[in-house]
């Protein structure tokens, strides 16, 4: 897995880099859970999509917010973070231009730093969101959401619960012109321990390769 060290808005930020031979592979990011409750680019989630985004013959890259690890800068609240994801971004389609699909995939802090990534980025095609945080964060800014993509939790989080996350996915099922799919995993926590984690990433890879075949946002 190749270590980069790119351009970020507070200095040089972290990742782990995997092409494809391909030229014209699709590109994903993975964005990671809240830095300061020690949420890394190596977290078990964030590292299963970013190998399950591979194996599906998508370019990823995955990185470590400001003050992550080798990251440089600090915490700043979500603003800064997002636009660490944006330099994120940037480099990953500097280095592949030629790419059709773009998608950002992201966990828990990471998922909500994703969704407002979408906002930005009319050129993201689809998004996967994992436990997104719907009781902590405002998603409000999602209005219109400008793609299709899953939202994914288990029925037994206590991080943000089952309920706030189907609220969201309500409002979101009320825009016309995407689809919101929303899947839960039976019994699975915030972090998918044990046998949930092939579960939620079986149930992603099966969204995203549907997806892949379709011509439609």
């Amino acid at each position: 897995m190749p270590e980069v060290i790119f351009p970020g808005p507070e200095g040089r930020l972290e990742g782990r880099y995997h092409p494809q031979k391909e030229r014209d592979a699709p590109i994903a990011i993975m964005l990671h859970p809240h830095p300061q409750f020690g949420g890394t680019m190596n977290n078990k989630v964030v590292y299963n999509l970013h190998y399950a985004f591979h194996r599906m013959g998508f370019t990823v890259l995955r990185f470590n917010f400001r003050g992550v690890g080798r990251s440089q800068g600090e915490y700043d609240q979500g603003v800064g973070e997002l636009s660490d994801a944006a330099s994120a971004l940037d480099y990953l389609q500097s280095m592949n231009q030629n790419s059709k699909h773009c998608w950002v995939a992201g966990f828990s802090f990471g998922a909500w730093i994703g969704m407002q990534l979408l906002m930005r980025r009319p050129e993201i095609t689809g998004f996967v969101s994992v436990s997104p945080p719907a009781n902590m964060y405002d998603f409000s800014f999602l209005a219109p959401c400008p793609s299709s993509g899953l939202i994914i939790n288990g029925t037994a989080d206590r991080v943000a619960p089952p309920a706030d996350t189907a609220s969201l996915v309500a409002k979101l099922k009320e825009q016309k012109g995407i689809t919101i799919t929303h899947e839960e995993i039976e019994g699975a926590g915030h972090f998918f321990e044990g046998p949930h984690m092939d579960t939620m990433i079986g149930t992603v890879t099966d969204y995203v390769k549907r997806r892949l075949t379709e011509t439609t946002r």
